[in-house]
């Protein structure tokens, strides 16, 4: 397995009150997953998805990435296994805005220490691969929000991690720029091997993944994997 829940429960307390967000939720993923969480607002999706990249910590259970119990590391090491092991897409797209796409896409492989030709040579790769290979030069605020999430996507991608999490990706998208989207991924996830886990509430997506987990109150409800497609 890639990734692991374990027994995970998660509780917030906020003056006082504690709010139980996961509640002993057990969920295991392999290589070439294209899976969906879904669940309404409050049922504890974001809150795994969290977890799983090493976020936050369980209130109790175990996290392990690739065979590594995610507890046993110190802040740093857990850092670098984030830097390493995983790639994310959120919602709200979170590029720099000074920098161009390429730079964006450039800004994680720098972290890894990969030389400036090695990077540059990645990033325009990626970015031809998500259709973005005349937009490189370009800053996130000329760019459309699909434009955006590609960028996103690119960036998640080029650092060749285990698994993509992406949070609400198509969130701030309309419905045919979304449906691009997840072409574009399940593109990705069935040429190259890209491992995906979204949290959603978003029925596109839902309908694109493989496998759906379900949660609700905090607990999963329903773990259903879809029969290939035969196209």
């Amino acid at each position: 397995m890639i990734i692991e829940a374990i027994d995970v429960t998660k509780v917030y307390e906020t003056r006082g009150v504690e709010t139980r967000a996961l509640d002993d939720v057990s969920l295991a993923l392999g290589k070439g997953e294209f899976t969906a969480l879904a669940g309404p607002s409050g049922s504890g999706k974001t809150t795994l998805l969290n977890l799983l990249g090493a976020l936050d910590t369980p209130t109790s259970g175990k996290i392990q990435l690739d065979g590594v119990e995610l507890s046993d590391l110190s802040a740093s090491a857990l850092s670098a296994l984030r830097l390493r092991k995983l790639g994310f897409v959120f919602q709200a797209y979170n590029l720099i805005p000074v920098l161009s796409a390429r730079e964006n896409v450039e800004f994680v492989m720098e972290l890894q220490g990969i030389s400036l030709k090695e990077r540059r040579k990645r990033a325009d790769e990626v970015l031809e691969r998500v259709e973005l290979g005349g937009l490189g030069d370009k800053r996130p605020l000329e760019m459309s929000g699909g434009q955006q999430q590609r960028v996103a996507v690119a960036r998640a991608i080029a650092s060749r991690p285990s698994i993509v999490l992406a949070d609400e990706p198509t969130a701030n998208l309309d419905s045919g720029t979304a449906q691009r989207l997840l072409d574009l991924m399940l593109q990705l996830n069935r040429e190259d091997g890209v491992t995906f886990l979204f949290s959603t509430h978003d029925p596109l997506v839902m309908d694109s993944a493989r496998r759906l987990v379900r949660l609700r109150d905090g607990k999963i409800i329903g773990d259903e994997t879809k029969a290939p497609s035969s196209t």
